[in-house]
């Protein structure tokens, strides 16, 4: 009995303790779900939150405002006007494409749609952004309103647009060389938009400065009625005589003015493609040359300057000149003993050659130097080439540069060299800006006397009358000047068969205001191959310039001659 209840006792107890068990594992269980269901709330309810912040961030954002992070690449510009306000550059507004790399779906995809719309876009640089990219990579800069509305309608994930300012060039090619063009960045790399960026607006855009409202048009010296002029007489030379390369500049002999300046082949700053190859350069600042017989107007002037010569000396040029293994002789030379004025409408190499030995070696130099020939010249533009010369000058040196060969220098030095002889005998630095008569004057340095001045604007009226400038004239405008034939360099020797050739002309020249300087590379006879000379090619590209610009310049015309041009 004992042994019995001693048995149902224990059975009670473990009854007993298996229920405390149980109990405790069914609250183990509740307490657990409790846990999850409220996990799953904070989760739910974080999620939604986040969603809220965000909808209530865009709601408050300005929905005009680009897309993308601040950059300095939406920096403005001043827009640049010709001295008349015509616009030749200024900003619009463009869009360029960018992505986010952790939002692309599927980067193959995005690529193959983007290709359909973008067919020059670089596949496989454009896969190494989208898979290697961090939060934000540029894919294309510049898009057209087209091609921005295609890549909407495409619908791919990860990619937006933002607003740039990008520069436009109404002139085009016109006024490509002189304005210059700006990178993808807009920041200046060449020409005045370099200038421009070189004189405090790149820092005013790195401190973010350069606000739109803020900064005034830049007016240049240029007249654009007078640019297109000079860029179709360029361009129909060449094509007319097959040349390589062509190029002109008007100058205001009073103010050194750049009034226009063109070269060509040239590009079109909308489109800069081509920019950069070596034909496109700008010749008439960083080309150099050697300038031929228009350097003649410098050693006649540097002659008479001297007191060792004046309009009534004579030379002998009746004869070759033999130095250094060389023989100068004139081309269609008279043989025989020339006045300084016939040196000069004939030509003569001969006889300037005998001009520079009566000055001599060292003033030979020091005047062209004085002239600026030999320097690099300053101005606005940064493609400015720097003069070559003999390092050592010896007779031979003396006497080749006397007729334009031996040193190379610049087309627009060479105007500006040419335009102190015909305004007084002030040489005043190029610009291409806005200046006015008391500024050049202050900045105007004195290089022949009057009399030289007055002496070489007789000689070039009668070169246009009498000598190698015939073809230059305008009727009714006084026009004077020097024609200028050199033969070029080829394989270190002089060729025969391709010249380089240039014309200087001024007028009126009864008080001289505006200089016109032509240059044609290696320009051939009409129906022929054979090398053209200056009076036939560079003289008439100057004369077509001031005849369609000299009204627009404001320059009357003398009736009287004109009139009697015409008279049977």
């Amino acid at each position: 009995m004992i042994g019995w209840l001693r048995k149902r006792a224990a059975r009670r107890a473990a009854a007993s303790e298996g229920s405390v068990i149980l109990e405790g594992s069914r609250k183990a269980t509740g307490n657990r779900s409790r846990n999850r269901v409220g996990m799953t709330m904070v989760i739910f309810f974080a999620f939604y939150a986040a969603i809220g912040v965000r909808l209530v961030y865009l709601g408050m954002l300005d929905p005009e405002a680009p897309a993308g992070p601040e950059s300095r690449v939406t920096a403005s510009r001043p827009d640049i006007v010709d001295r008349n306000g015509e616009v030749l550059a200024t900003n619009i507004k463009t869009s360029s494409l960018f992505a986010e790399p952790r939002r692309i779906v599927d980067a193959d995809e995005a690529i193959e749609k983007l290709v359909t719309v973008l067919p020059d876009l670089d596949v496989e640089q454009t896969y190494n952004k989208l898979k290697r990219g961090n939060g934000f990579v540029w894919l294309k800069r510049q898009l057209t309103p087209k091609q921005q509305a295609e890549i909407l309608a495409l619908g791919i994930p990860g990619i937006a647009f933002r607003t740039e300012n990008r520069r436009f060039y109404p002139a085009g090619e016109t006024t490509a060389h002189v304005v210059g063009l700006t990178n993808v960045d807009n920041k200046g790399i060449s020409g005045l938009e370099k200038y421009i960026d070189d004189q405090g607006l790149a820092d005013l855009q790195a401190s973010g400065l350069a606000i739109a409202k803020d900064l005034k048009p830049v007016k240049l010296s240029i007249d654009l009625r007078v640019q297109h002029v000079v860029r179709s007489e360029i361009v129909a030379a060449l094509e007319k005589y097959r040349a390589i390369a062509a190029g002109a500049v008007v100058l205001d002999v009073r103010t050194g003015e750049v009034v226009a300046m063109g070269s060509v082949p040239d590009f079109d700053p909308n489109n800069p493609f081509n920019a950069l190859q070596n034909d496109r350069l700008n010749r008439m600042t960083a080309g150099l040359f050697e300038m031929g017989s228009t350097v003649k107007s410098f050693t006649t002037s540097m002659a008479l300057d001297s007191g060792k010569v004046t309009m009534e000396s004579t030379f002998d040029a009746s004869k070759p000149i033999r130095i250094g293994g060389q023989t100068i002789r004139d081309f269609r030379g008279k043989g025989r003993v020339l006045t300084v004025p016939e040196v000069f409408i004939y030509s003569s190499n001969i006889g300037s050659a005998r001009e520079a030995e009566a000055v001599g070696i060292e003033g030979h130099r020091e005047f062209l130097k004085r002239m600026g020939l030999l320097d690099r010249m300053e101005t606005e533009l940064p493609e400015v080439a720097k003069p070559t010369e003999p390092k050592v000058w010896k007779r031979v040196h003396s006497i080749t540069a006397a007729f334009g060969h031996g040193f190379a220098t610049t087309p627009l030095q060479t105007a500006v060299g040419a335009a102190a002889l015909m305004n007084g005998g002030k040489l005043i630095p190029p610009t291409f800006l806005i200046r006015s008569q008391e500024q050049a004057d202050a900045i105007g340095k004195v290089v022949v006397k009057p009399q030289t001045a007055e002496d070489m604007r007789y000689l070039y009226r009668l070169n246009a009358e009498e000598g190698s400038a015939k073809r230059g004239t305008v009727p009714g405008y006084r026009v004077g000047g020097k024609t200028g034939t050199a033969e070029k360099v080829v394989n270190g020797r002089y060729s025969s068969e391709k010249n380089f050739n240039a014309f200087v002309a001024a007028f009126p020249m009864e008080d001289p205001r505006y200089l016109v300087l032509t240059i044609i590379d290696e320009p051939k006879m009409e129906g022929s191959d054979r090398s053209a000379t200056a009076g036939i090619t560079a003289a008439p590209m100057a004369s077509n310039i001031i005849r369609r610009s000299a009204p627009m310049l404001g320059v009357r015309p003398i009736f009287d001659e004109i009139v009697a041009e015409n008279a049977p």
